[in-house]
């Protein structure tokens, strides 16, 4: 079968044979691209994968004859096929696209457990999603929405700020109109400068959520500041979860396909690519010129 693989660090993307996949095997349809993959080929994220490597830990597809997406065992939806856990396979909601699927778990999930469990987000709260019109942005405006909160989105442009009023933010500003801002709760998938200046944003006994770090990594503030403003600063590790409160996480999906079902959230799929083109969506979200999720179609 083919599969796209990563040989050596900041190495090259290619399409090659790879060997079959064993056991609970799906056809993919659509693979979901995620900051982690553009991490991993950098040599930049935390648990690094032994080379070589075939990227992708979120699919959608056919199993059995059932239109499924799932989270792979070891990575590798950037094939033709990939072995699946059975545990982490669910049924693809009847009237969404394959593509849809494989730009779902991930992005929603990381964005549902902090709004839902480790934050309080409630119709009196202002939410601050910042990087608004990326894949974990749009999930964390229509979940804070559906949770009644007022939402502000961040993006770097103004076709960027369009879309994600689009999507359901009640305003979109640039990174440098924020300083009549005042939050209960900040979504932050952009880590450096941006965590750093937001702290200062949040209201007494608000938190900020740090997701990732695709601005550059954090400025820890110190416990002092933290006390003295009566603020919280939550970490969200979606894949350390799912090894350490493997039942929760699962639950937390049930619940969320169970939103896309009723049609409370939609997950919104802004580019795709074939698999020989994989280097070009890394390309793209590396430029910061994707909107909603990026995803490769074999």
């Amino acid at each position: 079968m083919k599969a796209v693989v990563l040989r050596e660090v900041g190495g090259d993307l290619s399409l090659e044979e790879w060997p079959e996949p064993k056991g609970s095997v799906v056809d993919v349809r659509a693979a979901g691209v995620n900051f982690a993959d553009i991490l991993i080929r950098r040599g930049l994220y935390p648990q690094a994968p032994d080379l070589p490597y075939v990227l992708g830990n979120e699919v959608a597809g056919e199993l059995d004859g059932r239109r499924v997406l799932a989270l792979p065992r070891s990575a590798g939806g950037y094939a033709e096929r990939v072995e699946v856990d059975p545990e982490w396979t669910f049924t693809l909601p009847d009237e969404a696209s394959f593509a849809a699927g494989a730009s779902f778990l991930t992005t929603y999930l990381t964005a549902y457990i902090p709004l839902n469990h480790q934050v309080r987000v409630s119709p009196a709260s202002t939410v601050l999603v910042h990087a608004g019109s990326g894949g974990v942005g749009c999930a964390a405006i229509q979940l804070a929405k559906q949770l009644g909160a007022k939402v502000i989105a961040t993006a770097s442009s103004e076709k960027k700020r369009a879309f994600t009023l689009g999507v359901g933010a009640d305003e979109a500003r640039g990174y440098d109109e924020l300083d009549d801002v005042r939050a209960d709760v900040i979504i932050d998938p952009v880590g450096g400068e941006v965590f750093a200046r937001s702290l200062s944003l949040l209201n007494p006994l608000g938190a900020i959520v740090a997701i990732g770090f695709a601005g550059g990594l954090w400025n820890d503030p110190s416990v002092q500041w933290l006390v003295g403003r009566n603020a919280a600063v939550v970490g969200v590790y979606l894949g350390r979860l799912m090894k350490l409160r493997p039942q929760f996480v699962h639950e937390c999906a049930i619940e969320l396909l169970a939103l896309w079902a009723r049609g409370e959230i939609d997950p919104v799929v802004g580019a795709s690519f074939p698999l020989a083109d994989a280097r070009d969506a890394h390309a793209l979200i590396e430029r910061r010129k994707h909107v909603g999720k990026v995803v490769l179609e074999p």
